[in-house]
């Protein structure tokens, strides 16, 4: 199950990833890492990394997906803690890659929306997105898609490839949001 998609047309099947799926996720990060802006890491974490990052969102009850099209990992996504206080134990922040190949190719958005619904079941209450580059348009415009608002923006607070990149903040609620008291029993992680 390594490389691309034939095709994105396919049917994009999405699903809880499985350790299996970790090094194929290793290698779609790793692009991004060595040839973009969307992650702030400048060396790629190898495959045991993020098999431990992975364990570290699912010990949580936070959903970590991948997508397949033709039976080939195409793209993950995952929310993780925003914060490690304990306030912000409802607030988790969305990451999701797809395959370089498979870029707008609807990828994301098959992965965004059960994300969302995942995060929602599991008592989280808000979403926020720190999109890597002000110029990631296609990350931005999906956020949007999915009811992100844009909240603020950090400029030049990362160094990368010889020049200063910002932070997009993005942020959408989840459930009642922030429209009713929490309950410690929506969240696993209180």
């Amino acid at each position: 199950m390594s490389g691309p998609p034939a095709t994105a047309s396919e049917r994009v099947h999405v699903r809880s990833a499985r350790h299996d799926d970790i090094p194929h996720v290793a290698a779609i990060y790793a692009h991004y890492v060595l040839h973009g802006l969307a992650s702030f890491e400048v060396d790629p974490p190898d495959a045991a990394e993020m098999a431990r990052r992975h364990q570290s969102v699912v010990s949580l009850g936070l959903p970590y997906l991948v997508a397949e099209v033709g039976g080939r990992l195409a793209g993950y996504a995952y929310a993780a803690p925003y914060r490690t206080r304990p306030a912000y134990r409802y607030t988790v922040e969305n990451s999701i890659y797809v395959h370089h190949e498979c870029a707008g190719q609807g990828i994301g958005g098959a992965l965004f929306a059960p994300l969302i619904e995942a995060c929602a079941a599991a008592g989280c209450r808000q979403m926020v997105a720190v999109i890597g580059d002000s110029e990631n348009w296609a990350s931005i415009r999906l956020h949007e898609k999915f009811g992100f608002a844009r909240v603020g923006l950090l400029p030049a607070v990362g160094w990368k490839f010889n020049r200063w990149v910002d932070s997009v903040l993005m942020q959408r609620a989840l459930g009642p949001g922030g429209t009713a008291p929490a309950d410690a029993r929506e969240s696993g992680r209180s």
